[in-house]
């Protein structure tokens, strides 16, 4: 029977606040409709692989969908995923502490466990102290904001990552760009600005949509000859170069040389958040002025826990696991390059295969999707119009047979589309 209520029909959906909603006029329908209808549209083809969800894991083997695909779209680089004692280390922590703090860190939020990451984090990169935001977006936004004021100049490589853009622009000094990797583009950068203005150069170590890696020696270089502070964001670093996975400082064997240290816990660390390391001065600051850090909850005690817990991982494991991952990184690249496929100047486990166009970036990713393989395109803007790409993401858990079934995979896709 319908329920009755102030002489309103429940069931009349023209009454339901939703459906009023609806009714109105969006002051923003240009652009709203525009991205529902391009998502409409490649839903109807085929050709939607966004937002998957994975519902089982097995080593680089993921369900989802109710298909069984290997995964090439992780940032697992070591493959720690489901390591047994980062997993165990979770659990004590969610039985201990419970699901999550009373608030932010400045008040009631701090937890032992968070003051244990941050001196962790610290011994790690081998600097006087360490900081942890709520996610690597985060922690860019803040950091660089945070520091940059009137007159200050932060210049950013071209193809810094998202976050670092953004915090750039969010500061509310001078923002300036310089050409991709192009130290001679950076000086010039650097001449121009005022000689008392304070300069941050900031860059990813590792490129995300590349995977090539940046000039740091020369970067340095140019900073101390222009009393300018370096920032470098280890997020695809960590774990992935030097010999035992400690970053950018050890694959170019110049410890101590960055000013402020930023990576992540959500990619080789198995969790979510990031971090600053760096001088004693400079994180209390942070920690006392950051809006991203005084103004956003505490990470959950189970997080936390995962992060120390895959720190110490790294450093006992870290060797072989590297050894192995850069030996999938070597077969896989040089696997693409002999079947006729451009990588770039990719040298580390971020892969992107050119495919230029966006229609056929779509139609790859649907072949390999189709026949067992989860890699995903990069698409403008989040590339330069004409260079679209699958991205493939090379781990540690891989072994030399999923990595050949891989390459069966991309290169039936290649020619299905006239690519190679």
């Amino acid at each position: 029977m319908a329920n009755h209520r102030n002489g309103a029909d429940a069931t009349d959906l023209s009454m339901h606040p939703s459906m009023q909603e609806q009714e109105r006029p969006s002051p923003f329908a240009d652009r709203i409709n525009a991205v529902w209808e391009r998502i409409e549209q490649a839903k109807a083809q085929g050709l939607y692989y966004y937002l998957q969800p994975v519902d089982e894991l097995e080593g680089p083997w993921v369900a989802t969908l109710d298909q069984r695909k290997l995964m090439f779209a992780t940032y697992s680089y070591l493959g720690l995923l489901d390591h047994p004692r980062i997993v165990a280390a979770a659990k004590q922590a969610l039985d201990h502490y419970g699901a999550g703090t009373h608030g932010v860190r400045l008040l009631g939020g701090t937890l032992d466990l968070h003051a244990q990451l941050e001196e962790r984090i610290a011994r790690y990169t081998e600097r006087a102290d360490a900081i942890v935001f709520s996610s690597g977006y985060v922690t860019n936004l803040a950091t660089i904001s945070t520091l940059i004021g009137r007159g200050d100049w932060v210049i950013s490589d071209r193809w810094n990552h998202a976050s670092i853009v953004d915090g750039c622009i969010l500061a509310q000094g001078i923002f300036k760009r310089f050409r991709h990797n192009d130290m001679a583009d950076l000086e010039r950068v650097l001449r121009s600005a005022p000689a008392s203005a304070n300069k941050l150069v900031v860059a990813d170590a590792v490129f995300s949509m590349d995977g090539d890696i940046f000039d740091l020696p020369a970067a340095v270089d140019l900073c101390r000859a222009h009393h300018a502070w370096l920032m470098v964001d280890e997020a695809h670093s960590i774990g992935v170069l030097g010999e035992h996975g400690r970053g950018i400082e050890e694959h170019y064997d110049m410890p101590g040389v960055i000013d402020l240290k930023m990576g992540t816990l959500s990619k080789t660390i198995p969790g979510i958040g990031g971090y600053i390391a760096g001088d004693a001065r400079l994180i209390t600051f942070l920690r006392h002025t950051a809006r991203g850090f005084i103004f956003s909850a505490a990470l959950p005690p189970a997080v936390t826990a995962a992060a120390i817990a895959a720190f110490d991982v790294i450093e006992e494991e870290g060797v072989e696991r590297n050894r192995i991952l850069r030996r999938n990184v070597d077969h896989f690249i040089q696997g693409l390059k002999v079947a006729g496929f451009n990588t770039g100047l990719t040298c580390t486990p971020i892969v992107p295969i050119m495919v230029y166009s966006e229609e056929r970036a779509l139609a790859m990713t649907k072949y390999c999707q189709d026949h067992g393989v989860f890699v995903l395109p990069a698409l403008p803007p989040a590339v330069p119009e004409g260079s679209a790409r699958l991205r493939a993401n090379v781990t540690a858990a891989h072994t030399i047979a999923d990595i050949d079934f891989a390459l069966d995979v991309f290169t039936a896709a290649g020619r299905a589309t006239g690519l190679i």
